[in-house]
């Protein structure tokens, strides 16, 4: 079942598995539960995670992609019943040449796969699927951000720069093809410039989508819209930009970022933003009812 809606608090208040990927996002987790007195038990997904995470919690553990039930197990033994995801883990790999000799998986996972056998990979079918699979051993899943809901961007332009009149009816565009786009859960963001879609995110993620817009649209000025799944399950994939974000956009010639508000983690806010405003790039935060009074199309 599809958790769309954060706990007031969090449901675990002494320990917590922590279940790491690529990016700054777990360093935030750990470093927030930490400081409110709960003790982080890692394991980093190997070629993913940042090894100096091992500084920022009590106990670390590395598995490999494939590695299912190496991960279980190292909960296991360390009693935790509760756990949350945070970072990205790149799906790309599943379609890299020989991708079971890549990742060796381990028997759990090879059952795991094989009893999924005809379902589709969208990142929530294979996400719940292994959620359901930890809860098999008694581990529940919550969402990282009920440690830390400050990550996430309330409303607002964040920037000096402001979007112009069309950048702002690029915004609404955009806005409508992403919520489609999340609805499909093919991706979360799309890349559009005077009403025209330039790139749009699947398999390959927000940079690298920022990356091929640049390509595209040598003249650059071109509007990111990043938004959340209709039926976003915060506890994991929720939408993430940051420095990356704004370096890869200030490469490629994007001018505006646009997220959800609320629904979108902000990570090392004041960096990101200061990039931004070194760069011209605007960020603004909104609802969607924001977006679509700036959409010709709305009455």
């Amino acid at each position: 079942m599809l958790e769309t809606k954060l706990a007031d608090k969090p449901r675990f208040s002494d320990r917590v598995g922590l279940l790491a990927g690529a990016g700054r996002f777990p360093f935030h987790f750990a470093d927030a539960a930490r400081e409110q007195g709960i003790e982080v038990v890692c394991v980093g997904v190997r070629d993913h995670v940042d090894p100096a995470l091992r500084d920022h919690v009590d106990r670390y553990y590395e598995v490999g992609l494939g590695k299912l039930g190496g991960a279980i197990r190292c909960f296991k033994g360390e009693a935790i019943t509760w756990a949350v995801m945070a970072g990205k883990i790149h799906k790309v790999m599943m379609f890299s040449p020989m991708p079971l000799l890549r990742m060796l998986p381990d028997w759990r996972t090879i059952r795991w796969w094989l009893a999924r056998k005809g379902s589709d990979n969208k990142d929530d079918t294979l996400l719940l699927s292994i959620i359901r699979e930890f809860q098999k051993d008694g581990i529940e899943f919550a969402s990282a951000l009920e440690v830390c809901p400050e990550l996430l961007a309330d409303v607002g332009t964040f920037t000096r720069r402001q979007p112009t009149e069309s950048q702002a009816r690029d915004i609404a565009f955009g806005w409508t093809l992403a919520r489609e786009m999340g609805r499909l859960d093919v991706g979360q963001s799309v890349v559009v410039k005077n009403a025209a879609a330039i790139a749009i995110e699947a398999i390959e993620g927000t940079d690298r989508a920022i990356a091929r817009a640049g390509q595209l649209c040598r003249a650059g000025g071109f509007t990111v819209v990043k938004v959340a799944k209709p039926l976003q399950d915060m506890r994991f994939d929720v939408p993430t930009v940051g420095v990356q974000t704004i370096v890869g956009m200030a490469k490629a010639g994007g001018s505006v970022l646009a997220i959800e508000a609320h629904r979108t983690i902000l990570i090392d806010r004041e960096e990101t933003i200061q990039l931004a405003n070194r760069h011209g790039i605007a960020i603004v935060s909104l609802t969607g009812e924001e977006a679509a009074k700036t959409d010709p199309m709305v009455a």
